[in-house]
């Protein structure tokens, strides 16, 4: 589904380079949850960005169903994005002006081809789905943090995705909070078999999925 081969990510300016990744080589099976784990500053949050198309690597190749995406214009990057990839990250980036069902349903505007009545059915199921259907009216900052990360999580799902890449989703949410986004994570792998990737520090939440990737200074270890 993913592959990344002989990537490194290099960041420069004129008086200093930074290698961010070296030499990754990566697969990611259609189906899997994968959880990638490393200190801060290892590279991960720039592995997952390589994934999701938001960024480029320096050397190397990535590719999404077996095509390689470096020749693709941005316009087709975009696309590709917005039918293949849900995004879910640790701070949220929900809009707080607007209500739960409209932050669900704001990616679904770039949609070629969705009408409003369909945009809306999307939102309110992927709501549904996370059991969040009695909240669609309200705004972010009347919802506790499991909550919030609920909708992100809805919003991800709302396009039906085939990826999920979610960069500590549990991360500002405390132990029971970060068990049940967790159990709910596992449970739309086990169910309904999307593909995530997830960059975690918990190690028990890592053990929980069928495979674990470590980095350490921006390389592959173990």
């Amino acid at each position: 589904m993913l592959q990344l081969t002989d990537i490194e990510k290099i960041y420069q300016t004129k008086t200093i380079e930074t290698v961010a990744l070296h030499r990754i080589n990566l697969t990611i099976g259609r189906g899997e949850f994968v959880s990638i784990m490393g200190p801060s500053g290892c590279g991960k949050s720039t592995l997952l960005s390589l994934m999701g198309l938001l960024d480029e690597p320096t050397h190397g190749t990535v590719a999404v169903d077996g095509r390689a995406v470096q020749s693709y214009s941005d316009k087709e990057l975009a696309g590709l994005r917005n039918l293949k990839i849900g995004f879910v990250f640790q701070s949220y980036h929900l809009i707080n002006d607007l209500a739960v069902l409209d932050n669900v349903e704001l990616p679904l505007l770039y949609r070629p081809g969705l009408g409003g009545k369909e945009r809306r059915q999307r939102a309110l199921a992927a709501l549904d789905k996370v059991g969040l259907s009695a909240r669609t009216g309200h705004f972010p900052s009347q919802l506790s943090g499991g909550q919030r990360q609920r909708v992100a999580i809805a919003r991800a799902l709302a396009g039906a995705p085939e990826i999920i890449l979610a960069d500590e989703p549990t991360g500002n949410l405390d132990s029971v909070m970060g068990e049940e986004i967790m159990d709910l994570l596992l449970g739309l792998n086990r169910e309904h078999g999307t593909t995530i990737v997830m960059v975690t520090h918990d190690e028990q939440q890592a053990l929980k999925t069928q495979r674990l990737i470590r980095l350490f200074d921006g390389s592959q270890v173990g």
